[in-house]
């Protein structure tokens, strides 16, 4: 017996993107038009009639057409034939669709978000992004605290996020360690020829490499624990995160984490307490942590 999941598959993936749209839509707006469609992806009546249609035949407690509004709604017995993933649910809801070359549609909901203070230049961002895939160097000049302005080759492997700012992982040939680098701060990037050596691979990267496990708890000093346990989808109130190495000194920074051994942070902000602080032990950003220079005088 041929199941929704296996019917999908046998679609091409410009028809898939359509009938996921049409769900989109009904999920998360109530309803959804032939027009919407034709609007959306360019495409002529007949073939959007076409795809309304397979999308019925697929999913018929889906959908249902109302007679006043001339517009497919959602169905009471309606279920998702596609996986939503909810940060992105969330960015098309608040941000409209965008496809790189044509202007972003508007927003479908009212959203107010924080402006981006550190936004990439893309003709920065490029040569980094082209090194990671084509397994390359990048030369360039890079803006440090400690050393000022330099000359700094280095191997690019992965992008990253800490909630305010991207960066990418790479061996840095000038200090010889992996390191991360915040695109805001590099200038004149450069595609370099050659592979690079063994040593400075993804592989040879221990705190990348390294996957971290900790117990978040609410924090002790501070009232309805049951809200925090709510707020962060806590289970018997903790939350277990398993993050690598490199990565976790910026999590709970931006998390606001207590990680001092006798959960001593003052700030209100502070909801959560890191309940064994040995789990930092040897991860070398830990220092960013709230709380963490105390737990380390003990």
């Amino acid at each position: 017996m041929t199941t929704t999941s296996d019917a999908l598959a046998s679609l091409s993936l410009s028809q898939r993107e359509r009938l996921a749209y049409i769900e989109f839509r009904l999920f998360f707006l109530g309803d959804v038009r032939r027009q919407d469609l034709m609007d959306r992806f360019a495409i002529a009546p007949a073939a959007a009639t076409r795809d309304f249609a397979q999308y019925r035949e697929l999913c018929p407690d889906n959908l249902k057409l109302d007679g006043s509004s001339k517009a497919y709604v959602l169905g009471g017995c309606f279920r998702p034939a596609f996986a939503h993933n909810v940060e992105r649910v969330l960015m098309m809801l608040s941000q409209g669709f965008g496809d790189g070359i044509s202007q972003m549609q508007d927003a479908f909901l009212a959203c107010e978000l924080p402006p981006m203070l550190n936004r990439p230049v893309v003709d920065i961002l490029a040569p980094v992004t082209r090194a990671i895939y084509q397994r390359k160097a990048v030369r360039m000049r890079y803006f440090s605290h400690s050393s000022g302005v330099s000359e700094r080759e280095i191997v690019p492997f992965a992008l990253a996020n800490d909630g305010l700012r991207w960066h990418v992982r790479a061996f840095d040939r000038k200090s010889g360690e992996f390191r991360d680098f915040v695109f805001t701060r590099m200038e004149s990037t450069e595609l370099l020829d050659g592979n690079p050596a063994k040593h400075e691979l993804p592989a040879q990267d221990i705190q990348w490499n390294r996957i971290v496990e900790l117990d978040i708890v609410p924090h002790p000093e501070r009232p309805h624990p049951d809200i925090t346990e709510r707020d962060y989808g806590m289970v018997d109130g903790v939350l277990h995160l398993k993050l690598r190495a490199a990565m976790a000194g910026y999590v709970l920074r931006q998390w606001q984490v207590d990680c001092s051994a006798d959960h001593s942070v003052k700030e209100q902000g502070c909801r959560l307490w890191l309940r064994d602080v040995l789990a930092l032990y040897g991860v070398k950003n830990a220092m960013l942590a709230l709380g963490i220079c105390t737990a380390k005088k003990q």
